[in-house]
């Protein structure tokens, strides 16, 4: 990956990021019962929400590069069959902690809203799993729900602790979606550029 390809990505998980953030906060704000006073409120709270969302975003980038480079030496000290395998037990722990975990630590906090959560992060993560063998190959299938699963839910654990449901779907969402877009796009960003002047495939 050079520079010009880590710039592109960098700053359009920052847009993904921002976007997703103002999305769902709007969305959470409208439901909700308070009010914003004229224009200038209005403005100051997109200014949050696209803060927020480009700091989620950063924090994205954050656990993916360190993905990558757990799979580079998960690659190198396993066999690739073994290092399958290794992943699926994570993915499986990974899962049966966010279901549990805010019961343990929150003093019963959590429960069926962590199920659901549950639910959502894995339904996600097979679509985005299933789309990225659709574009590569099936081998892409377990890093992929590795990665949308298990490194999600680490990254996730902050705002599991706070114990709000709104704030928690307010950055679960732009973390997903950034994530989601960053390994959908990771083959694209290391496909190495066809020489000047080569024949193009049709």
């Amino acid at each position: 990956m050079n520079l010009k390809n880590w710039l592109y990505l960098f700053w359009t998980t920052l847009l993904v990021g921002a976007v997703g953030s103002l999305a769902v906060g709007l969305i959470l704000q409208w439901t909700d019962t308070v009010q914003l006073n004229g224009a200038v409120d209005f403005l100051v709270n997109v200014g949050i929400l696209l803060g927020v969302g480009i700091m989620v975003s950063v924090y994205s980038q954050m656990g993916f590069f360190a993905y990558l480079m757990i799979n580079y030496m998960g690659t190198g000290v396993f066999t690739r069959r073994t290092w399958q395998y290794v992943q699926i037990v994570l993915t499986a722990l990974a899962l049966l902690e966010l279901m549990f975990f805010r019961t343990f630590v929150g003093e019963g906090q959590g429960g069926g809203s962590d199920i659901v959560l549950s639910a959502v992060i894995l339904i996600v993560a097979c679509a985005v799993a299933f789309y990225k063998a659709k574009l590569t190959n099936g081998t892409a299938w377990i890093p992929t729900l590795f990665f949308m699963i298990a490194v999600t839910i680490v990254e996730m654990i902050g705002v599991l602790k706070i114990g709000v449901n709104a704030a928690t779907a307010w950055i679960v969402a732009p973390l997903l979606a950034c994530n989601a877009y960053q390994i959908l796009i990771l083959h694209k960003v290391l496909k190495p550029a066809a020489p000047a002047g080569s024949a193009q495939n049709p």
